[in-house]
């Protein structure tokens, strides 16, 4: 029922999300979507893990929201990021460009979990900031790296990966892509949340 529960929790913040994105405040906040799974991994496995992923970008505040959900993991998490930029939109591999080692708080040692963490963009520690890493490509100057990141999460060049002890590449990840219309957006969801509830009674 936990599983469950949190896909209707997601369908709350999107449908909250889609409340502001198709007003005439929508470059107030952005919403991306995305569903962990193993295929896109840049190398591909053979696990079931999947759940939803909102990120939600208030340019105003400067902040990102990540809302997410997994379950079916064949590892325990071990770490948790969003990784950016790739080359290409929607592949390949790319460094960590959030905090390092892991998400605050993000659930370590478990096959399935949520997570909710709203993320000060103007703080450098919310980026990598080992030398060389993210951070230091823009001099240490956080609204460049902003910048970087939504343009990355927006165009398909940055994805959020879940790492576990059998696959310390990332054993799920996701790329996003923009809300689209509200309505539209609206059944996608719905066939999520029906996606969750068949494999939860497939268990």
């Amino acid at each position: 029922m936990r599983t469950i529960r949190r896909w209707g929790g997601v369908v709350a913040a999107a449908v909250a999300a889609m409340a502001v994105v198709g007003s005439p405040a929508r470059a107030q906040t952005q919403a991306f979507f995305g569903t962990l799974g193993s295929t896109p991994e840049a190398t591909p496995n053979a696990s079931p893990g999947t759940g939803p992923v909102l990120l939600l970008y208030t340019p105003s505040a400067h902040t990102l929201t990540v809302d997410l959900s997994f379950s079916g993991l064949l590892g325990n998490t071990t770490a948790s990021h969003i990784h950016c930029c790739t080359a290409v939109p929607f592949t390949g591999g790319a460094g960590v460009a959030t905090q390092t080692p892991t998400f605050i708080n993000f659930p370590l040692g478990v096959q399935s979990g949520s997570y909710l963490q709203t993320f000060d963009l103007t703080q450098a520690s919310t980026y990598n900031m080992n030398p060389g890493a993210f951070l230091s490509l823009f001099g240490g100057n956080t609204a460049l790296a902003e910048a970087a990141l939504i343009n990355g999460i927006a165009s398909g060049n940055a994805y959020l990966n879940v790492h576990t002890n059998l696959y310390p590449l990332g054993e799920v990840r996701t790329f996003f892509s923009p809300v689209p219309e509200p309505g539209t957006y609206a059944l996608v969801v719905t066939g999520l949340v029906g996606l969750g509830l068949v494999r939860r009674r497939r268990a």
